[in-house]
C-alpha cells in the first residue's frame, strides 16, 4: 500500500493523517514532550519506545494493519502552527472485527498544550465518521480508568453511552487499574451487507 492510498482528513483546525513511516521524530518529539502527561494514563511503554527506530517499525507496522483491515491510526498535526508537521496527537482504532461483531477499540491522546481547545473532539468526530461511513463498522469501544473525567466528559458529548467497568482491565502506574467500559453504535450500519454473498 502507497502513501497516497492512505486516508487523509482535514477538519476546520486539524489535518488528520493515517500512521506512516516518515514522522519519527515528530513522534519521539510528542512523547518525549508529553511523557509525566501520559503516565498516569498509559500502560509502560518498552524500552525503546522513545527512539526513531521503534516509531519507523510502528509507522510500517501501521500501513501493514491498515491494508489487512487490523487497524486505523491516525496521526493529528495543526496546519496553522509554526511547525505544520509537529505532531500534537494521535487517534487509533486497534482490533478490528468482522463477521457478526464489526467493532473495534478507540484509543487517543493529545498533547498537553493542546488540552481544552475541544481538538480531540474534532479529530474523534471526524476518525468515528471515517471508521462508520468508510470503514462500515458497527461499534467503536473506548475505556478509560474511573478518575479520567476529562476523556469521560468528551466520550458522553460524543454520544458514547458507558456499559460497565473491568475489573484490574490494565497495568498502569505499577498496578492493575480498572476501566469504565464506553460504547458508541453506528446508527446509518447495513446489517443487509452481512448476509450479502
Amino acid at each position: 500500500m502507497t502513501s497516497d492510498e492512505l486516508p487523509v482528513l482535514a477538519t476546520p483546525r486539524l489535518r488528520i493523517a493515517h500512521a506512516q513511516p516518515g514522522y519519527e521524530r515528530q513522534t519521539v518529539a510528542f512523547f518525549e514532550r508529553n511523557r509525566d502527561h501520559f503516565a498516569r494514563w498509559d500502560p509502560p511503554p518498552p524500552a525503546d519506545f522513545y527512539t526513531t527506530a521503534f516509531w519507523e517499525r510502528s509507522g510500517r507496522r501501521a500501513v501493514e494493519d491498515f491494508a489487512a483491515d487490523r487497524a486505523a491510526r491516525f496521526d493529528l498535526f495543526d496546519p496553522h502552527a509554526r511547525d505544520p508537521r509537529a505532531l500534537i496527537g494521535r487517534v487509533g482504532f486497534s482490533q478490528i472485527f468482522r463477521g457478526p461483531f464489526q467493532s473495534c477499540i478507540l484509543g487517543y491522546q493529545i498533547d498537553a498544550g493542546y488540552e481544552g481547545r475541544g481538538l480531540m473532539r474534532e479529530a474523534l468526530a471526524a476518525t468515528i465518521d471515517y471508521m462508520f461511513e468508510v470503514k462500515a463498522l458497527h461499534r467503536v469501544q473506548a475505556n478509560h480508568l474511573p478518575e479520567n473525567v476529562r476523556s469521560a466528559a468528551l466520550l458522553a458529548r460524543l454520544g458514547f453511552v458507558r456499559e460497565g467497568l473491568a475489573k484490574d482491565y490494565l497495568f498502569i502506574a505499577g498496578e492493575w487499574r480498572d476501566h469504565v467500559l464506553n460504547a458508541l453504535t453506528n446508527p446509518k450500519f447495513d446489517a443487509s451487507a452481512l448476509t450479502r454473498s
